[in-house]
């Protein structure tokens, strides 16, 4: 993967990016997705924020290699805190970290938003928690996807403030829309978690010492819910 041939996941974030977009693109790596957009024209401008020194570097080669200095912007920040009041951003990334991550760093930067960006999310898992936070926060799941790629499923969740719907439990746990849509790689992806959790489940009835009751109950529900999803 680079600036030119992005992987099949930062395809699918790509595509969900308005174009003409002002992009804040966090923890953006080598900065692939960002000078990708702006290489297409698909973009006007982009801020690339890291909170690590070596990707924030590495992120800089990227744009200057491909000239474009002018209309990215590398930042060396914590999260949010790579936005600028006079960034005019319009749309921002967080990929290919925890949804639990990804939560929590859009809660402690909410001073930096300015409730009109489209958010487009890849967490690689805790989707329930940022769910949940995205209905908290008044924010509308427009689109997700499921993508499965080296072996790995992905999910990516777009949303927008608006007024947004009460989510049921069920809902925040397998995503609203595609609960609705079951694409195949949906299914699929819930059927190698139910094997997963009735393994686990096995496995604790075998192990010796002994489980916390709330944890095995808590995977026997959601054993019980994707068994009732894929019925």
């Amino acid at each position: 993967m680079n600036e030119q041939t992005l992987s099949m996941r930062l395809e699918r974030v790509a595509a969900q990016v308005p174009q003409g977009a002002r992009l804040a693109d966090i923890g953006s790596d080598h900065g692939y997705l960002p000078v990708a957009l702006m290489r297409r024209g698909a973009i006007a401008a982009a801020v690339a924020g890291e909170v690590a020194r070596t990707p924030f570097h590495a992120a800089e080669r990227t744009v200057r290699d491909n000239g474009l200095d002018e209309s990215i912007t590398v930042r060396l920040a914590n999260g949010l805190e790579a936005i600028e009041p006079n960034d005019g951003i319009t749309a921002i990334s967080l990929c290919g970290m925890g949804g639990e991550t990804i939560r929590d760093i859009l809660d402690s930067g909410k001073a930096r938003l300015n409730g009109r960006e489209r958010l487009i999310l890849q967490p690689n898992g805790g989707e329930e928690p940022l769910r949940l936070w995205l209905m908290d926060n008044g924010y509308r799941i427009l689109h997700e996807e499921v993508l499965r790629e080296n072996r790995f499923d992905y999910e990516i969740i777009v949303a927008e403030r608006g007024e947004a719907p009460a989510y049921s439990d069920r809902e925040l746990y397998f995503g609203p829309l595609q609960m609705q849509a079951r694409s195949p790689a949906f299914l699929d992806k819930w059927q190698r978690t139910l094997r997963r959790r009735q393994q686990t489940l096995s496995h604790f009835a075998r192990a010796r010492q002994s489980v916390p009751e709330e944890k095995t109950g808590e995977i026997e529900r959601q054993a019980r819910w994707i068994a009732e999803l894929l019925a």
